[in-house]
């Protein structure tokens, strides 16, 4: 049976955090199956789901079990201090499954039951006002994954669709400023022409003028 990157992400934890050197989990799955990435990647899988990847592609985890069980890392939640928050969305940017709910110059917090603790709002708060608590449970359940796995998603394919939108206007603003500049060059060119023919006929003019008066 052909394994899928779909067949390894339905093992890896969806905290989306990166520590893999992926863009969340889908994405090292793809990794392990088209780059040959290592299995031992995951830190917030842990022990258990280095042994599971190891199961599944007939890997031997034995050689970073140590390694891993040393750096594994509990669940983790994120928790704003929100009378310290100054509104400036920056973690609503980095989160990459939505948790975090707020508009600019307002309050952020965030919606624990969908929060993967992946710790990627902690960095761009310029006030740090951002604490890791450990969660009540080691790992989050299947619904939990199904939704991170759900919402990651959704927001690149979101992501995606406003990066492809903004260089949509970008390409119709630059044709514009592109049309604008050819019609404002082919304007000048006319006015200069025009300039050039009054001149040319103003010279005539005042050439026939001398002659007529050389004749008196």
């Amino acid at each position: 049976m052909q394994i899928t990157p779909e067949d390894i992400d339905q093992l890896l934890p969806q905290t989306q955090c990166g520590l893999c050197g992926q863009g969340g989990c889908l994405p090292y799955a793809e990794a392990i199956i088209f780059e040959k990435a290592p299995i031992n990647l995951c830190p917030p899988g842990g022990v258990k789901t280095l042994q599971a990847l190891g199961t599944l592609l007939q890997q031997d985890p034995t050689p970073y079990l140590t390694e891993m069980a040393a750096k594994e890392k509990p669940l983790q939640l994120a928790v704003i201090r929100e009378n310290e928050c100054i509104g400036c969305t920056k973690c609503i940017q980095a989160c990459p499954v939505d948790a975090i709910v707020g508009s600019a110059k307002q309050m952020h917090t965030v919606i624990t039951d969908q929060c993967t603790g992946c710790e990627l709002c902690i960095p761009p708060c310029p006030v740090d006002c951002i604490d890791l608590i450990t969660a009540a449970t080691t790992e989050m359940t299947t619904t939990q994954k199904d939704l991170a796995r759900q919402r990651f998603q959704q927001r690149e394919q979101r992501l995606k669709k406003e990066k492809t939108a903004k260089e949509a206007t970008l390409q119709t603003q630059t044709r514009v400023k592109k049309q604008a500049y050819v019609q404002e060059a082919i304007t000048r060119s006319r006015l200069l022409r025009a300039t050039e023919k009054q001149q040319d006929l103003l010279q005539m003019a005042q050439e026939a003028d001398q002659e007529a008066y050389s004749d008196d």
